[in-house]
């Protein structure tokens, strides 16, 4: 999409129009001074290296993997809940409540259930295989092919979502920093990958953990006092900020009606489970960390606590976005035409004090540079034991080719954020959903069919089930519609992309006894 101003207008106008690659999102951000930005974002990564090497120090190749699997609990619960809030979140979720309410929240409770699921059922099995990567659980259970199936989308998975999250940065630093200085946008995506590539190198999972605690502490700060300035503002008290939010019609939870709305509580409640189950427990980045615990029980507490605090910090979002268009309401604001616009509009916009502004850019900052830190940590893992098959071998070869192979991914992460600039056509928060549900729904199949089922299968025809489902699934969701009298598949296609997966890898197996592990 491109825009009707120059780029000199942009450059030189009151604020700029930053278009996102998924949501045409425009931020608008007040001019800010291009070293002060700098300044704030140096300093929040100076600690971030402080807290990295302090964490990363006689780090080996355990340490990078799974953390030496001396991590604790606590430590691993609060990291989990910024792990889990990514910048899309950031400034998409306040946002929504203008057109969904607090309906995101049955989502959540669904995300609650899926986390209970992966601490009983996938968290014992993982840690009794003793796994580094999650996907070796497919190889014993299948063989090879199903092995290397699972890895590839998984690769495909992270590395977009991971690159799409981090382009929303890159275009923020691009007008607040890179535009007013004329340094060129590649410029920007080297040295954002490179930031992250630095603090991730030494240690990987070891370091992220307690970057990750630094990102959760940020992210809630930012938040807090975000509610805080516009209520105070607003000359609203606690409870007179509860009942003002409470009285809207923006903070409807729960949708019963319509089962052909998006909202509607099944839609969301089921595919929040399935999402969770399958973007957290069977996704190795996520799981990375939770498999850092000293044994199952440390994980599951972990997993649990993290569950119910991220609702919580869900609902901060939320609360947030109802205070936000009932103070551009009381203030004659004109409202963004695009919802993702408010957040960012108000807090740069000079409306509270500078300190509001600073926060909202390093919660964005932390929150986009985390994910990408551990998405880069777990493809390099995934890689290095799943599909360059290093597992076992000696320390130092898998260091060398470990090194190798973070660099290889930050190059790659680097060369695809360049191309969705160059695209810059689609809708963020939804894009990364629907690809979840397209790309992750296999490996859920593939998984729930070896936990759930004991046949054997045939291994070397699962890469032709893993593909055929999403073509089902897509052709399913374009006729959807004309098919089934209106109805529109939401994110609970996810569901539907599984059972094919497990009704296909049926087909082609037989009732001969597989080896559970």
């Amino acid at each position: 999409m491109k825009s009707k101003y120059s780029m000199k207008q942009l450059y030189d106008s009151a604020y700029f129009y930053c278009f996102s690659v998924q949501n045409k999102i425009i931020l608008y951000i007040n001019i800010m001074n291009p070293i002060s930005v700098l300044i704030t974002i140096a300093a929040y990564f100076v600690l971030l290296f402080i807290v990295s090497y302090i964490a990363g120090r006689k780090s080996d190749n355990q340490g990078f993997f799974v953390g030496n699997r001396k991590s604790s609990w606590f430590v691993v619960a609060f990291a989990m809940i910024g792990s889990s809030i990514s910048g899309v979140t950031f400034v998409s979720v306040p946002g929504m409540v203008q057109a969904g309410g607090f309906s995101y929240l049955q989502m959540v409770l669904g995300f609650v259930v899926g986390q209970f699921i992966i601490a009983y059922v996938l968290v014992p099995l993982f840690y009794r295989m003793n796994l580094v990567s999650i996907y070796g659980y497919l190889d014993s259970r299948f063989g090879i092919s199903s092995h290397k199936t699972g890895a590839w989308f998984f690769f495909i998975s992270k590395m977009l979502g991971a690159s799409v999250r981090l382009f929303l940065v890159c275009l923020t630093l691009q007008l607040l920093v890179f535009g007013p200085l004329r340094w060129p946008f590649l410029l920007n995506v080297i040295c954002t990958v490179a930031l992250v590539w630095l603090y991730t190198f030494r240690s990987g999972v070891k370091s992220l953990i307690w970057t990750d605690s630094l990102k959760t502490f940020c992210l809630v700060i930012s938040v807090v006092l975000c509610i805080y300035y516009i209520a105070s503002d607003m000359d609203l008290g606690l409870g007179s900020m509860l009942s003002s939010i409470g009285n809207s019609e923006m903070s409807q939870l729960f949708f019963w009606d319509d089962i052909n709305d998006k909202r509607f509580f099944f839609k969301q409640f089921l595919a929040g489970i399935f999402t969770m189950i399958a973007m957290t427990g069977l996704d190795q980045d996520m799981m990375q960390r939770n498999l850092s615990c000293r044994n199952p029980g440390d994980s599951q507490k972990n997993m649990i606590t993290s569950a119910i605090s991220q609702f919580f910090i869900n609902l901060l979002f939320l609360m947030l976005g109802v205070l936000l268009y009932l103070y551009a309401t009381d203030r004659n604001i004109e409202i963004p035409e695009k919802s993702d616009e408010l957040f960012p509009l108000i807090a740069t916009g000079g409306y509270f004090p500078v300190v509001v502004g600073v926060l909202f850019i390093i919660g964005l900052i932390s929150s986009a540079y985390s994910t990408a830190g551990s998405a880069l940590t777990a493809l390099t893992t995934s890689f290095t034991i799943d599909i360059l098959g290093a597992e076992g071998k000696k320390e130092e070869y898998i260091r060398k080719i470990r090194k190798r192979v973070h660099v290889g991914m930050a190059v790659v992460m680097g060369i695809v954020i360049y191309v969705f600039g160059l695209l810059n056509n689609t809708s963020v928060i939804d894009a990364v959903y629907t690809l979840a549900s397209y790309t992750y729904g296999p490996i859920l199949g593939m998984f729930a069919f070896g936990i759930f089922m004991k046949r054997s299968v045939k291994d070397r025809l699962i890469p032709l089930v893993a593909i055929l489902s999403p073509v089902v699934c897509y052709i399913l969701q374009s006729n959807s519609e004309q098919w089934f009298g209106g109805y529109k598949f939401s994110y609970e296609l996810l569901i539907f992309n599984a059972l094919f997966t497990f009704i296909g890898m049926y087909v082609f197996s037989s009732k001969e006894k597989a080896s559970l592990t």
